[in-house]
């Protein structure tokens, strides 16, 4: 079965994982309804004090009367006060919970989407989360809760008199036809302006990470070209967005005065008639604005909604494209080969395959070296043994466990791996070499006196707390690499990868890469090497050659050797050697 058959269930499975999340919330909005049912039923105190002002205590002249509704009154907005607050208290804490069962499962996510995307920006969805917490404790889901009190309040107007709740359901209807003109207008310019933007900071990242390389050979301008071109998408498109919700805040605010004056004028009308006093006419504007309030403030925030709707698909499209890890636990050290059968890896949007049926045994405690042209598969093959290339049919396993099947937590501290392009952190050297954990000193100067390192780190002012900078950018390219090299052997890994490990070494360097590499199969650790120098066959056991993602040959390092010398031509360098 191939990796897309085993992979399409999954989708499947998960596809509803943030929808659950959510639903686990029920508790939290059930009472974040009582306290909008408390809060929008003591908003129709301001009406009743009005009418009591103004149809009672004026014609009555009663100062206790107006002293007790007041008092009465003032009681009801200290609930309403309280009830407002306990329910955003509800949904902050709702917030808060939603990071703790979001956060880290977003987090890992996000990170296996970006390392499948090979060549393509991978998707993160760490803002996502932030942009739907805030929309689930603001304004905008306070209008969801309220929308279901405008019938009421429409229908204490139809009781004041029959007119202005005809009133009520006319400008009712003429916000929710503008709210669907609003949704439908500015929905998808809006999701197609944060993409073309995502995408154009996305390729600004990237390119400014070789400022050096843009700045020596005079490329700003061609680089700010091509930006520009990208931005310019997302400007256009924001633009109409923008001037799409400005229409609807327009019409909207219009609506809004004109209902009130309206209001205001029917109650007049009804008062001059004497089918409504002046209290239920100041009363019954009061009323218009709250029925109202809910659409207009659902109107204001649609932006906001339509963005958190934006990014609750993309965390659920991440969760979705996220087959997980598995959950085996850590069997100790592994103690065995590591066994390629019949594996081949692909990549997505090219047909051609990169490795081809390859059956390979790494034997345990012994050094495999990979040789091979440019292009031929070597860093795939790198990363098929890690279990980090996300397109593979086959099987790898290791101590007869399928490496698919190890949680990447538990095989971490036992693999250790240096790639071509080689990726320091922002921390001290120690941090580096410790893997961003807890740094043990005892281990970390084992890992750099293996490497030659101890030495030259001590010759640094702080030493191995000296700061190296974003992407180890305070350090020479030999010294990123050394400094890689003994994170990949920290604490020993029973299985280490180094890809072009002497890329950037000198001699001095690749004297001490040979004495780690001894070091490490002396201690039973599985190291393979791979190398275009053939300087480094003489700390090979076995001898791997791939040409075009096929395994040519392999086998004991004098036997292939010895094969290649009688085929002219197929490695000069090595046969020289």
């Amino acid at each position: 079965m191939n990796a897309q058959q085993t992979s399409s269930p999954e989708p499947q499975r998960r596809s509803r994982e943030l929808a659950k999340v959510l639903g686990s919330f029920k508790s939290e909005f059930v009472v974040v309804g009582i306290f909008s049912f408390v809060s929008n039923l003591l908003m129709l105190a301001p009406t009743l004090y009005m009418l009591q002002v103004y149809d009672r205590v004026l014609h009555s002249g009663s100062e206790l009367t107006l002293l007790v509704v007041s008092l009465l009154t003032l009681f009801l907005f200290g609930v309403l006060s309280i009830s407002d607050w306990s329910r955003s208290r509800v949904l902050v804490r709702a917030g808060v919970r939603l990071d703790e069962l979001l956060g880290n499962r977003l987090f890992d996510a996000s990170f296996r989407n970006s390392l499948s995307a090979r060549g393509r920006p991978g998707f993160a969805a760490f803002s996502d989360l932030t942009e739907l917490r805030q929309f689930l404790t603001g304004n905008g889901i306070f209008a969801l809760f309220d929308m279901p009190w405008t019938p009421i309040y429409i229908g204490v107007l139809f009781l004041l008199h029959p007119m202005l709740g005809v009133l009520a359901v006319v400008f009712a209807l003429i916000q929710a036809v503008v709210a669907a003109w609003g949704h439908s207008g500015t929905m998808g310019p809006t999701r197609e302006a944060s993409e073309a933007m995502a995408k154009s900071n996305a390729f600004m990242q990237m390119k400014l990470r070789n400022a050096e390389v843009i700045e020596s050979m005079g490329m700003l301008g061609n680089l700010r070209k091509l930006w520009f071109d990208k931005s310019g998408d997302a400007l256009k498109q924001n633009a109409v967005a923008l001037r799409r919700s400005t229409a609807v805040a327009s019409v909207s605010k219009f609506l809004r005065y004109s209902m009130q004056s309206l209001t205001l004028g029917a109650g007049a009308l009804l008062v001059i008639d004497g089918q409504l006093s002046a209290g239920g006419m100041i009363a019954a504007n009061v009323l218009m604005s709250r029925a109202l309030a809910p659409l207009d403030l659902l109107v204001a925030s649609w932006k906001g909604m339509l963005s958190s709707w934006q990014a609750y698909g993309r965390m659920e499209e991440v969760l979705a494209a996220d087959r997980g890890t598995s959950l085996e636990q850590d069997h100790g050290r592994p103690a065995g080969d590591l066994v390629l059968r019949n594996v081949s890896a692909r990549v997505e949007g090219r047909e051609t395959l990169i490795l081809r049926d390859i059956n390979l045994t790494v034997g345990a405690g012994r050094v495999t070296v990979v040789l091979g042209p440019s292009g031929s598969g070597k860093s795939t093959l790198a990363r098929v043994m890690l279990g980090i290339w996300p397109q593979v049919d086959g099987e790898v396993t290791w101590a007869g466990v399928p490496i698919k099947n190890w949680s990447r937590e538990a095989l971490g501290a036992h693999v250790g791996y240096l790639p071509q392009d080689i990726e320091l952190f922002d921390g001290t050297i120690a941090d580096n070499i410790a893997r961003l954990g807890n740094v043990e000193p005892e281990r970390v100067i084992r890992a750099a006196q293996m490497t030659g390192l101890h030495d030259m780190i001590l010759r640094f002012p702080k030493g191995y707390d000296t700061p190296i900078g974003e992407a180890g950018g305070l350090l020479s390219g030999g010294q990123r690499q050394r400094i890689g090299l003994a994170r990949a052997i920290y604490g020993v890994p029973a299985l280490v990868i180094l890809d072009e490990p002497n890329a950037n070494l000198d001699d001095v360097g690749e004297r001490a890469l040979a004495q780690a590499v001894d070091a490490l199969r002396q201690q039973g650790s599985s190291v393979v090497l791979i190398s275009h120098r053939p300087s480094v066959l003489g700390v090979a056991d076995d001898v791997v050659l791939l040409k075009a993602g096929a395994l040519v040959e392999q086998g004991p390092r004098d036997q292939v050797l010895a094969t290649l010398k009688q085929q002219q031509g197929a490695l000069p360098a090595a046969t020289q050697t």
